[in-house]
């Protein structure tokens, strides 16, 4: 499998991880609206370009 590909599903689970990432109680709390948006980015983001990277191959075919 191309590594390309790898690198954006890696990158779609770290955004999970961030949007999971139970931050309340700690000092990083203040930074819960920041991290969340950065992790639903990160999904949305990864997710277009693999979508994209799959409709290329399926027309180059």
């Amino acid at each position: 499998m191309d590594r390309f590909i790898l690198l954006m599903l890696a990158s779609i689970l770290a955004g999970f991880a961030l949007l999971k990432a139970p931050l309340t109680g700690t000092f990083l709390s203040g930074l819960q609206p920041v991290t969340d948006l950065i992790g639903i980015l990160a999904i949305v983001i990864f997710s277009l370009v693999l979508i994209f990277k799959g409709v290329m191959a399926l027309v180059s075919k």
